[in-house]
């Protein structure tokens, strides 16, 4: 079952900043990274009940290389990312947009 994404407000930044993070460390990284999320992204978007439920009825989906997780939940008609969110991170930061 494939079902669209639809991104909070927030995701942008939280894929930018982590990009520039990486690419700083390291000249490729950032697009590295932003490559990791989108592989994320794309299953998410063809099998959206592949990640366990964590917190209420939010998932998470690892990123490959990458201590981050994609965090989403399943609507009846829709996939919402809340979050691409470092896991050593509060995670109130990202359950304040769940």
């Amino acid at each position: 079952m494939s079902l669209p994404l639809i991104f909070h407000p927030d995701v942008d930044e939280d894929i930018r900043d982590a990009r520039d993070y990486y690419e700083v460390r390291r000249p490729g990284l950032g697009d590295a990274f932003v490559a990791a999320v989108e592989y994320v992204q794309a299953r998410i978007e063809a099998n959206p009940r592949m990640h366990q439920v964590i917190w209420r009825t939010v998932r998470r989906g690892l990123v490959r290389r990458f201590p981050y997780g994609v965090f989403y939940r399943v609507l009846t008609d829709r996939v919402e990312v809340l979050a691409v969110y470092h896991l050593k991170r509060d995670p109130s930061g990202w359950q304040q947009r769940a």
